[in-house]
């Protein structure tokens, strides 16, 4: 089992400085040219990869042209076009439902506060979070996505388990300035290093500071089970 720094915040400042050496180009996966687009790119991320969301959004964007398209269009007809997206059906109506919304009460502009983005449909806080900070470069969260919670777990940053506590505790202990990268960073290394089920801890930068280090802690921290 690798040693944790003394605190949680020195344990997640010396996270972030490991990460950001091994991932200096950390940022958004997301294809998108304007907020609209970005809402609807994170709202189709649920549950499915940034790279199958960016391969069916490059005919989505060019098919629908601004929030009235979506609200406009036959739910049925949207669907059929992200039939390839994880929950399409559901994505479809949250999409269509949000423009909606929009344009009767936002003046068919995207929203700028947690409070008036959770409202639309499909709208998390982890949603709000990115529309916010890559859409209004308004930061005032963490986004707690999979990797996220997955990696704050192992590292023994977080015992919490629901996103929203996690991201409680995140900001208690991730300097502010960093609580947009964070999610970048952890991002990266899940998908390269630290995945759900094998991950390479022999080749892993945190590997001497994680608590949950396969071969030495019988116990993967991120789920409570043994490895």
């Amino acid at each position: 089992m690798g040693t944790p720094r003394e605190t949680r915040a020195e344990q997640a400042e010396e996270v972030i400085e490991r990460l950001e050496e091994a991932y200096p180009d950390s940022t958004i996966s997301l294809r998108y040219s304007n907020r609209l687009e970005l809402l609807i790119a994170v709202i189709l991320s649920a549950q499915c990869t940034d790279e199958r969301v960016n391969k069916e959004t490059e005919h989505l964007f060019e098919k629908y042209d601004g929030p009235e398209d979506y609200a406009n269009v036959p739910e049925e007809e949207l669907a059929e076009d992200l039939n390839s997206i994880t929950y399409y059906n559901s994505k479809a109506g949250y999409i269509k439902n949000s423009c909606e919304t929009i344009l009767e009460e936002h003046d068919g502009e995207v929203p700028d506060t947690m409070d008036e983005l959770t409202e639309l449909s499909g709208v998390g806080r982890k949603t709000a979070n990115v529309v916010l900070q890559h859409g209004h470069d308004v930061v005032e969260g963490i986004v707690v996505d999979t990797h996220v919670q997955r990696l704050s777990r192992r590292l023994g940053l977080t015992e919490e388990e629901r996103p929203e506590a996690i991201e409680q505790d995140l900001m208690t202990i991730v300097p502010e300035g960093y609580w947009q990268q964070f999610t970048h960073l952890c991002i990266d290394h899940g998908r390269a290093t630290c995945t759900a089920r094998n991950p390479d801890c022999a080749d892993c930068v945190l590997a001497d500071i994680c608590p949950s280090a396969k071969g030495d802690s019988e116990i993967d921290l991120a789920s409570g089970e043994p490895w």
